[in-house]
């Protein structure tokens, strides 16, 4: 993937211990006069659900915006997006898009098009240009990058197509590298409910880059260990996002941190007039 300098704009966090606590971080919600409300829709990647958004769901809520988790199947990318774009027509009014991980893939399909995405905000996610799948982007150096066979368990499932099988991040790779920032006994827990992710949702190239058109956002954990901060820079600095960095964190920044990315999200639904 071709590389870029950092962008000139950055904010950057401190790691936890200088981070305020959540309730002294929320804000009142947006003036947005002679407009609509935006709604946030939160789109969660692979090995997770829609409870990974749990703690900005309950923030953004506080603070009086309107909030929808949708539930991404993991399958492809190309019905990934199908999936959230026929979520996105029954709203009405403008929409804040945000996605995590293979998420953000899936953003970057679901918006192309739609004139009521006014924002997206990319968290700790792939933001792919047309043609590039999503395992492209982990970046030198992820935990991702090695012997599958050390990283996945692998179970066929109904309705596969063309050799494609569901993966399982395996507990010391789940534990030590995509949740490390969290306490060992949360981590485990989350790895005994990881939901699968079709090794097709990793390698459909992307249809569309919703990101050329639309303003974005973008929440790069410095301790990132699956979606390297180096890749997450070059695909912000290309988009020319607005980017914040957390000073350490994890690839579950949002679990363990969400006061932090729900400041970035609303940044992005202040921006709507």
């Amino acid at each position: 993937m071709t590389r870029f300098n950092v962008p000139a704009c950055v904010l950057v966090l401190a790691s936890a211990t200088a981070v305020a606590p959540a309730s002294a971080q929320q804000r009142a919600p947006c003036p947005t006069p002679g407009a609509a409300r935006p709604t946030v829709v939160l789109v969660h990647g692979a090995w997770a659900d829609t409870s990974s958004w749990s703690g900005e769901i309950r923030a953004l809520q506080r603070a009086g915006h309107v909030v929808r988790a949708v539930g991404n199947p993991l399958r492809d990318l190309n019905g990934d997006a199908q999936t959230v774009r026929d979520f996105l027509d029954t709203l009405s009014g403008p929409v804040v898009l945000v996605g995590h991980s293979y998420g953000g893939s899936v953003i970057t399909n679901a918006a192309a098009g739609d004139p009521d995405v006014e924002a997206l905000v990319y968290v700790n996610a792939a933001a792919p240009a047309v043609g590039e799948t999503t395992a492209q982007l982990s970046g030198s150096g992820s935990a991702l990058g090695g012997d599958p066979a050390t990283l996945y368990d692998r179970a066929a499932y109904s309705g596969a197509a063309g050799g494609a099988a569901d993966l399982y991040l395996k507990r010391d790779v789940f534990v030590r590298s995509f949740a490390s920032d969290l306490p060992r006994d949360t981590a485990r827990e989350l790895w005994a409910t990881q939901r699968a992710a079709s090794t097709a949702a990793f390698t459909t190239p992307s249809k569309a880059a919703a990101w050329r058109t639309i303003p974005s956002w973008y929440f790069i954990a410095t301790g990132d260990q699956i979606i390297v901060p180096e890749s997450q820079r070059a695909m912000a600095k290309r988009a020319r996002s607005k980017v914040t960095e957390f000073a350490g964190g994890s690839h579950l920044t949002l679990v363990s941190h969400p006061e932090a990315v729900t400041r970035v999200i609303e940044d992005a639904v202040c921006s709507v007039r």
